[in-house]
């Protein structure tokens, strides 16, 4: 039997164990100590929510599927119909090859061939490696095109509370400003989080907060790394850094996903840019024919 998310590559190093995905190239589980890191999603399942994976070449929202680059108009597919939004990209159910495999860490990659609506070229490559500092995630992207491109880049891992809800953890949340969006989930502004349910500068129970929102203005260690915590009832907690590639990180209480995967994990996804950046041009990079970007996350238990 063929599994819905392909060829699995385990990894493990020590206590740790995770696993890297063909289908998509992303992470489905990764656990410390027999205690689930990252919410994971079953082998015999298709990936939900986009739990762990890469979304290249835009994460989040693009709305009507529509764009201007350097002059030119562009459409692509609306993959969220309900909104009238394209989302997360196109690479989502791509197969992924290993290019390098090693016990504790795993490169894959995949290219991005032109289509309609985005007549660019990309090679992809992430590495996924245990070790010591935990998870480190680390992705390049390279323009193999003749023209240039624009390019965001996000990933989708959960933050996982142990056993039960997220209801039951407290969450500590590095963004000083929060992306107001509309009905469609589109940007509209932005407002600090100072007094607003969304402060979570500093750690507090997430009780049935419902989030759904990006967040920028971040607070950075002297590693340059802005952490996302979520702290469970078992007293150990779940963290993700991104580095300062990633000046946006989306929180998302999965309110939206299926009754029984609900609010069993927390959205926390590193971000290139903002939503609908294509459009708004808030992050957005542009890659020169042959120019390439390195962006780095990581994740562990502590």
């Amino acid at each position: 039997m063929v599994n819905p998310s392909g060829e699995q590559f385990e990894l493990r190093y020590g206590d740790q164990r995770a696993t890297i995905v063909e289908v998509g190239g992303g992470i489905r589980e990764y656990e410390a100590g027999g205690r689930a890191v990252l919410d994971p999603y079953p082998v015999d399942a298709i990936c939900d929510g986009a739990h762990g994976a890469p979304l290249i070449p835009w994460p989040n929202r693009l709305a009507d599927g529509r764009y201007t680059f350097d002059g030119e108009q562009f459409q692509v597919a609306l993959t969220e119909p309900e909104q009238n939004n394209a989302i997360h990209g196109f690479l989502r159910w791509r197969p992924w090859c290993a290019a390098d495999r090693e016990r504790d860490r795993v490169t894959v990659q995949t290219s991005l061939f032109p289509l309609d609506g985005y007549p660019f070229s990309l090679a992809v490559r992430i590495s996924y490696e245990l070790g010591d500092d935990g998870l480190i995630v680390t992705t390049t992207a390279e323009n193999a095109g003749g023209r240039p491109c624009p390019f965001g880049h996000g990933q989708h891992p959960y933050l996982a509370p142990g056993r039960g809800l997220i209801d039951d953890c407290e969450l500590q949340l590095a963004g000083h400003t929060r992306i107001l969006t509309d009905e469609r989930q589109l940007p509209g502004g932005t407002e600090p989080v100072a007094g607003t349910d969304f402060d979570f500068l500093e750690p507090r129970p997430l009780g049935a907060t419902e989030i759904d929102f990006a967040f920028t203005d971040l607070d950075r260690d002297a590693e340059g790394r802005a952490w996302t915590r979520l702290t469970g009832p078992d007293g150990a907690t779940a963290g993700i850094w991104v580095d300062e590639s990633y000046p946006f990180v989306q929180t998302y209480t999965g309110d939206t996903l299926a009754p029984d995967r609900a609010r069993r994990g927390l959205g926390t996804e590193p971000m290139t840019c903002a939503p609908d950046a294509f459009n708004n041009g808030d992050g957005l990079l542009r890659l020169e024919p042959g120019e390439s970007v390195t962006l780095t996350w990581g994740a562990r238990l502590s």
